[in-house]
Parts: structure tokens; C-alpha cells; sequence
């Protein structure tokens, strides 16, 4: 691709899951190349995750997430080849706060006034190398006295989703900001978004996979779309659980808990006809979403009315309930299969499992690992894109 923006992603064991792979995908989505790199780890290496999340506690709580693929090679990557720099949370900027290698890599960014966004405790990092003084920067606030220390110009985080911006440094204090946080790095590398405005819907349930929901939802609210979470039987501010599927060697996929997922608006109130398209995640909630009466008038609603839909992993199954496969070429988690044929649909193999399909009005993809094209071939049919 001509003149294709590439950012580098700076990762590490224990990386915060949310603000590892939102950015990192939805930036794909948008046709920017991103190369994911950790100290001491090659290409086709993964880094371990953390769910971190607020949990009534006095800090935060963390557990496993997902296995993260890094896609490039640390020790083989030369600055001056990216356009930006990307520095995720977690625990992870711990220990590369101490690397000489890392610390370097950074220097040479601040250097050349290229863009550099940290999250959550990413500012470490920036504060280790030095490119703080001076500047206005927020974090994760237990990450204040570092930073002060440093000399940075402390900006209090109004909400967990604030970010700030200082010429070239742009920071944040949670993954809750991941959608201004991408959207002014996208404005930083010279990019608008063309076609915004749309209105979303996301068909949400118990333990719907975690990526499967935040991912596209973040993605479509950088792309400045206004997104609404619903889920039968609950209203705006409950949460639902989700569900960390991952491939781990074993026969099928494992299961660890993941984030809880905040709702923000009620599915009684869904007016269908007030949307511009439908997003259902995968996970385990298709499989008593389809069992709903009312989840099901939803989804033919959109279906019959032309508009956008795209459907991930174990969402087929929703579809293939509703009677709205019929005649449609689609894919699926490969285990969903048999509900899409005897849905009446024409099974498209997701060979490589990332692979995802366009028919009519309707997108489907067979896992997270699709995400990127997921969510482009739906911002395709919404008419939404990112001009550099």
C-alpha cells in the first residue's frame, strides 16, 4: 500500500489485555501497519496478558488473559522505518522501564518528534527515558509520583477515560480511553475519519468472548460512531461477564474469566430503525441468546431491512436461529459449522482462521484473530474510513 502509516507496538509479559489488543487491531482495521515487538522474544513469540479491572477493591485485580503473538522482531527493527510509537500497560512497563535497549528505542522517538502514546503505567517507560520533563502527561494515577519525579506536569485524569496531549506525547490513564487515545494517535499520523456519525448496536450476553465485544466497540467509538451495548433482561450501567477464549495446544479452545463488560443502554428500548448497523460478538452467550423470542425479532429486523450486520465466531449461531441464513455465504467458528449449513447457509472455510467474508449486508468472521478484517469489511458497508 502507497504511503502506508507504520507504528510500532511496544509489548511484554504481562501487558494489560485490553490495551495491547484493541489498539493494536483496530489500528489493522484502519490500514495502518503494526509491528509488535517485546525485548528478548522473536516474531511468531507470544507475550502473556493481564486483565486489570476495578473490582471494589482498594487497587485494582488482575488475571490471565489472552496469549498475545508479537509479529516482528525486536533486535531487528530501526526507528526510523515507523511513523509512531505505541507503549501499552499493565505490568509490563515495569521491567522495561529497565531495559537500556527499550529506553533507547523511545529517545529516538521523542527525538524526532514522532508521535508517542503511553497508557495507564506505559508512562514508565517515557519517565526511565527521560522524555518526560516539561511536558503534560496523565497516567494511571498511582503512576503520579514517578512521573513528578521526573519532571513531567501532572494533568489529574478527570475520568478513567481522559487523555492528554503535549506536541508529540500523548497519554492516558486507562484502556476506558482507548477510543480517544486511538483517535488522536490516528490525527497524529495525519489521519481523518471519513464517515462517522454512523450508529451501532452490539447484541451482548453472560460471557460473550472478551475480545469479541471490546474490540469492535472501541474501534467503531476512535472511529467517532456512536455505539450502544445491550443485553436482554439487564439495563444501561449493569455488566456482563465475558469469557478469555484462547488457543493453547489443547484440542478446542480454553476459557479463562475476562473483563466485566458495562452496558450502556437497554434492550427493551431498542428502536431498530434508529441504527445503522449490528455487531454480535462470539463467546458463549450466542448459545441462550438464541433462545430469546426477542433476540431473534431483533436480528431479522436488521437482516430484513438491508442494514449492516456482522457476526463473529459462535454469533452465527444467533443468525442461523433467526432463519436469516438462508441462501447467504458465510463463515464461523469451525465448530458452528453444522448450524450454519442447517441454517441454510453456503459454508465458507476460515482457512486461515483470520479470514473473514462479505455477502450482501452481512459480514462474519470465524474468531478474534479476524478482528482487522472484521471490522473493515463492516466499516466497508457502514461507509466509513480512515484517509492518511
Amino acid at each position: 500500500m502507497a504511503n502506508q502509516k507504520r507504528v510500532l507496538l511496544l509489548c511484554g509479559d504481562y501487558v494489560e489485555d485490553y490495551e495491547v489488543m484493541v489498539p493494536f487491531q483496530a489500528l489493522l482495521a484502519y490500514g495502518v501497519a503494526v509491528d509488535a515487538v517485546c525485548p528478548g522474544k522473536k516474531s511468531g513469540d507470544i507475550c502473556r496478558t493481564a486483565v486489570h479491572q476495578l473490582s471494589g477493591h482498594q487497587t485494582y485485580s488482575e488475571s490471565r488473559g489472552h496469549n498475545f503473538a508479537l509479529n516482528a522482531t525486536f533486535d531487528e527493527i530501526e526507528a526510523s522505518k515507523y511513523d509512531g510509537l505505541f507503549i501499552p500497560g499493565g505490568r509490563a512497563p515495569e521491567y522495561l522501564a529497565m531495559n537500556e535497549s527499550v529506553l533507547d528505542l523511545v529517545k529516538s522517538f521523542a527525538n524526532t518528534k514522532k508521535p508517542i502514546v503511553a497508557i495507564c503505567h506505559g508512562q514508565l517507560i517515557l519517565a526511565a527515558a527521560d522524555v518526560v520533563r516539561g511536558r503534560k502527561c496523565t497516567a494511571y494515577p498511582a503512576v503520579k509520583p514517578v512521573l513528578v519525579a521526573a519532571g513531567a506536569h501532572w494533568e489529574e485524569p478527570e475520568t478513567l477515560a481522559s487523555c492528554t496531549i503535549d506536541g508529540n506525547l500523548i497519554t492516558g490513564p486507562t484502556y476506558e480511553g482507548n477510543p480517544e487515545f486511538i483517535r488522536l494517535f490516528v490525527k497524529a499520523l495525519g489521519g481523518s475519519i471519513v464517515g462517522s456519525g454512523k450508529r451501532i448496536l452490539f447484541l451482548c450476553g453472560d460471557f460473550m468472548e472478551d475480545y469479541e465485544v471490546k474490540v469492535p466497540f472501541q474501534s467503531l467509538q476512535a472511529l467517532e460512531c456512536h455505539v450502544d451495548a445491550v443485553c436482554p433482561k439487564k439495563k444501561a450501567g449493569e455488566k456482563c461477564p465475558t469469557a478469555v477464549h484462547d488457543f493453547e495446544g489443547d484440542q478446542t479452545y480454553s476459557e479463562k474469566p475476562g473483563h466485566d463488560f458495562p452496558l450502556n443502554a437497554n434492550f427493551e428500548s431498542v428502536d431498530v430503525s434508529s441504527y445503522d448497523g449490528l455487531v454480535i460478538p462470539g463467546g458463549r452467550a450466542p448459545e441462550y441468546l438464541a433462545l430469546d423470542d426477542d433476540v431473534i425479532k431483533l436480528v431479522q429486523e436488521f437482516m430484513e431491512s438491508k442494514k449492516p450486520v456482522a457476526s463473529i465466531c459462535h454469533g452465527q449461531q444467533i443468525l442461523s436461529a433467526a432463519g436469516v441464513l438462508k441462501g447467504k455465504k458465510c463463515t464461523a467458528y469451525p465448530a458452528v459449522k453444522l448450524n450454519v449449513i442447517l441454517g441454510g447457509a453456503t459454508w465458507l472455510e476460515p482457512e486461515p482462521i483470520d479470514r473473514c467474508f462479505t455477502d450482501g449486508n452481512l459480514v462474519t468472521g470465524a474468531a478474534w484473530p479476524g478482528h482487522p478484517e472484521f471490522i473493515s469489511q463492516f466499516m466497508a458497508l457502514l461507509g466509513v474510513h480512515v484517509k492518511f
